[in-house]
């Protein structure tokens, strides 16, 4: 069962029984309780659910879709399909640019997430993160040699940081480096609205190559803290949602951009 399957059967236990409970749900798929955390994560920034400690309710707008229709099952899976797509596309194509031998540095965040979920499928990689819910994913396979970076937990997105992780990428070289933001523009690059992102920068200083996988509704938005300078990207993975004025403010900023 892979990611994609998992968080939907999560989704119609949530219609059955309005709750679920994380440690129910890691026994019932036979996974870590991170990451069940992470999917439910995900969920609620898709808008099915609200966590609370130890589990997730149903969110009022998802009860009031499934009741609104009798075919309950296929409006989840409708729902959860068109939320997923975008980035699920550009997971699939930043997974699909990474060659047997190559090394990948993954930054932390949703999109690096489901990278992580298509890389787990192939072999012959190195990948370094400072993503929890990344490496949980990745250490499924032997043939992937994962390199998890030390430092300080923030706990909000189950990411490593300071002064130590900083440390651990130094001397690295890597092929790619795939990073995530809150928004992206061609004045200000990429941004986020979370605090204290100095580690993309060394991430950056690391790779050859620095793509940013960012959907296009992040496009115009600035976060208040900047992750990169836009000429410290090389690529950016977005999706077809994205204006041609936009691509070509990018592309006029250096940037080579990749629509999925």
């Amino acid at each position: 069962m892979n990611a994609n399957e998992r968080r939907q059967r999560i989704l119609e236990q949530l219609n059955e029984k309005g709750t679920v409970q994380v440690t129910e749900l890691a026994e019932q798929f036979q996974i870590s309780e991170v990451t069940i955390r992470t999917d439910l994560r995900i969920l609620e920034e898709q808008g099915f659910l609200i966590r609370f400690h130890g589990g997730a309710n149903l969110t009022s707008m998802l009860t009031f879709r499934a009741e609104s229709k009798p075919d309950t099952e296929t409006v989840l899976e409708d729902r959860y399909s068109l939320a997923q797509t975008p980035k699920s596309r550009i997971a699939k194509q930043a997974s699909s640019l990474v060659f047997p031998g190559a090394s990948v540095i993954l930054d932390s965040g949703s999109t690096t997430l489901l990278i992580a979920e298509e890389l787990v499928k192939t072999g012959n990689i190195t990948v370094i993160t400072n993503s929890l819910p990344a490496a949980d994913v990745l250490s499924a396979n032997k043939d992937i040699t994962l390199v998890l970076c030390g430092g300080t937990l923030r706990h909000k997105t189950r990411s490593l940081h300071g002064a130590i992780a900083e440390a651990a990428l130094t001397g690295v070289t890597a092929d790619f480096l795939f990073v995530g933001a809150d928004g992206i523009d061609p004045v200000n690059g990429i941004t986020t609205f979370n605090e204290g992102y100095a580690i993309s920068a060394v991430m950056a200083k690391a790779a050859k190559k620095v793509i940013a996988v960012v959907d296009s509704t992040k496009y115009g938005r600035s976060g208040f803290n900047q992750v990169l300078r836009i000429d410290q990207i090389d690529c950016l993975i977005t999706d077809d949602g994205l204006d041609d004025n936009a691509r070509v403010a990018l592309q006029k900023a250096g940037l080579s951009v990749i629509l999925v």
